[in-house]
């Protein structure tokens, strides 16, 4: 493998931490539980995003873009990375929202603002639908757009993690671990198709297993599908002989609940039992309903207490404000 010739922009505190969980483990009379705190990345209050954006704001860079553009839902943390990427570097960042300003700005969306980004709003079309339209008024305007995918869900992207899992391994070795399971929220693929890849590279043994946070389709491609090709072209970048299908996919889609972005129990629950035991914060969206997923698996026996599980903390706590009204803790704790 060799991915030396990829530019690369450092942007965040890396290794991560990688710790144990052994309260939330005995308050599930559980398996042994560690934790990858891709939380403290230390980008604009941390996330997995910061990850994928030293590749992607490398290759920015290199090809001359004097702005970025992206997209999200209003509450995106990959959003709200990038433009800390951008202001950092001196490029303009441009984002294209899902749904309608909202009255109150809090969030992902307040701290967007402070990093000065512009921002479009696109009703449903919170993938990026929307971009081409605002990159041709860039280009008119005599700019030099550079577009990045939803997630950041590219090879690049990817890339980021096949790297990430190397980092894992390092510490694992180096604290003498194992892990049967590295659990994670999955949500725009390039993570999961990263983590794939590592696994394959370095010859582990442990079950990457994603937890669905989305019901929709990545360009009209069944999630699945796009994951495991993604994991296929990352293979192709950097010349690694490996070929994926969808036998090699593991994405737990029993989770989903109502849908992107809707917090019912599973994900109150998990972030309150986190909390309570750890101190650690989740957030509303992804690693709320990873950790909820995780915790019924645990609960239900899917996961066994001999079992030795990896859960990758991808961030998001900002959001958490945002969805207050959504989250019980003081109606239980009251």
């Amino acid at each position: 493998m060799e991915c030396n010739h990829i530019p690369r922009q450092a942007l965040g505190f890396f290794p991560t931490p990688l710790i144990e969980l052994s309260r939330l483990s005995k308050a599930l009379d559980g398996p042994t539980i560690f934790m990858k705190r891709d939380d403290n990345t230390g980008l604009a209050l941390g996330g997995n995003k910061t990850r994928k954006l030293e590749f992607i704001m490398g290759d920015a860079l290199a090809q001359g873009a004097d702005c970025v553009i992206t997209a999200g839902a209003a509450q995106s943390n990959h959003c709200r990375q990038t433009d800390a990427a951008a202001a950092s570097l001196g490029l303009d960042c441009h984002l294209v929202l899902g749904g309608e300003e909202p009255e109150q700005t809090s969030g992902n969306l307040l701290l967007d603002k402070i990093f000065g980004s512009h921002i479009y709003w696109a009703g449903a079309n919170r993938k990026g639908e929307d971009i081409p339209k605002i990159v041709e008024q860039l280009t008119k305007q005599g700019k030099k757009p550079y577009v990045i995918p939803y997630g950041g869900s590219n090879e690049l992207g990817a890339l980021a993690f096949v790297e990430a899992f190397k980092e894992l391994e390092s510490q694992r070795e180096s604290m003498n671990l194992s892990f049967t399971h590295i659990i994670f929220a999955s949500s725009s693929g390039a993570t999961q198709a990263g983590l794939m890849l590592g696994k394959k590279i370095l010859n582990s043994p442990a079950q990457i297993v994603g937890i669905n946070i989305d019901k929709g389709e990545t360009d009209k491609v069944p999630f699945d599908q796009y994951t495991v090709a993604l994991a296929n072209s990352t293979a192709s970048l950097i010349g690694a002989d490996h070929q994926f299908s969808e036998t090699d996919l593991t994405l737990n889609s029993d989770y989903v609940g109502e849908g992107y972005g809707v917090v019912g129990t599973l994900e109150n629950d998990a972030i309150a039992m986190t909390a309570q035991t750890e101190g650690i914060l989740l957030d509303p969206v992804y690693t709320g309903r990873a950790m909820g997923g995780l915790i019924d698996m645990i609960r239900s026996g899917k996961i066994k207490k001999t079992d030795r599980v990896l859960f990758w903390h991808t961030g998001g706590a900002p959001a958490l404000f945002a969805y207050s009204s959504d989250l019980d803790m003081m109606k239980r704790n009251g």
